[in-house]
């Protein structure tokens, strides 16, 4: 199969900017698309089939139709409802980097632009937007698999299994695409900072050099790894799909990532309980020291 670049639009209405991000995208090997305004964006991506951008790289303070307002036209527009968004601003107040993460924006740059921190960040977008989208399309495949589960135990230890779990358990729920995403940011989560140990800043550090899943299955191979799973209980009531799902680690503190600390929005990782929150399990519950979560969904309506 020929290899297909990733294809991103690049939205900003200063033309040295657009210069400065095609000189760094080089280094990943993108394929860019150019717009000098929200309005020209915005008709780029309705006259654009499915799947034909994988990021969205949007300047937030431009005339006409500034970034924000774009965004919001964006992820209310079903075909964009995954697509990554990182949001590049001179400006990065809290509260500002806030109401672009309420509205779809989860990576953020600053300018001037850091090449390497570019380059980071756009993988992390493509990296994440890729996953996403290739789980939902395996989601909907099998989105009748579980259709008669009443109540289950399933046991995983590796990546692979969180997202073939993931896949399977989002079928008995109504939004089988919201479910299997948010289920996958908690499932890998259980495996690489649960049972394995790796921390949120060491994560950082591992895919900025492209290492993470390298990592992940080293430490899947060391003896004090050998016995430990993660294991999610699913029972499905009339309406609702309930979860509970407890890893082998010590626990963590919870609290700091429920919430999307803005922070973190500039950072390649760090984004996943936030977002499993914001999009999929609004009723998120941590139990004590934070090895064990339940959560629940709408479940879906049988077709007798």
């Amino acid at each position: 199969m020929e290899f297909k670049p990733p294809k991103l639009l690049v939205v900003d209405d200063e033309p040295f900017n657009l210069e400065i991000i095609a000189a760094y995208l080089e280094q990943v090997g993108c394929e860019l698309v150019t717009a000098n305004d929200g309005l020209e964006a915005w008709g780029l991506l309705e006259e654009a089939p499915d799947q034909e951008f994988d990021t969205l790289i949007l300047d937030r303070m431009m005339p006409g139709m500034d970034g924000l307002t774009l965004l919001q036209k964006v992820k209310a527009d079903a075909r964009y409802r995954y697509l990554p968004v990182i949001m590049q601003t001179a400006a990065a107040s809290q509260e500002q980097v806030m109401e672009g993460i309420r509205n779809g924006a989860y990576y953020y740059l600053t300018k001037p632009f850091d090449g390497d921190m570019l380059a980071t960040i756009v993988r992390a977008a493509l990296s994440d937007g890729a996953g996403w989208r290739q789980l939902v399309l395996e989601a909907q495949r099998q989105e009748a698999s579980l259709d008669l589960l009443v109540e289950g135990v399933f046991r995983f230890r590796t990546l692979a299994q969180a997202r073939l779990l993931a896949r399977s358990l989002s079928g008995p729920c109504a939004d089988g695409d919201s479910a299997a995403l948010g289920l996958m940011e908690l499932l890998v989560n259980a495996v690489e900072h649960g049972n394995l140990g790796i921390s949120t800043r060491q994560k950082s550090a591992l895919l900025r050099r492209g290492a993470w899943e390298d990592e992940v299955e080293t430490r899947l191979t060391l003896p004090e790894n050998a016995g430990k799973v993660a294991e999610i209980r699913v029972r499905r009531e009339a309406d609702r799909v309930h979860f509970h799902l407890r890893d082998g680690g010590t626990g963590f503190d919870w609290r700091a990532f429920e919430r999307f600390d803005p922070a973190r929005a500039f950072e390649p990782n760090g984004r996943g309980i936030a977002l499993a929150k914001q999009l999929s399990f609004p009723d998120i519950e941590y139990l004590g020291p934070g090895n064990e979560v339940r959560f629940s969904a709408v479940a879906r309506v049988h077709l007798d």
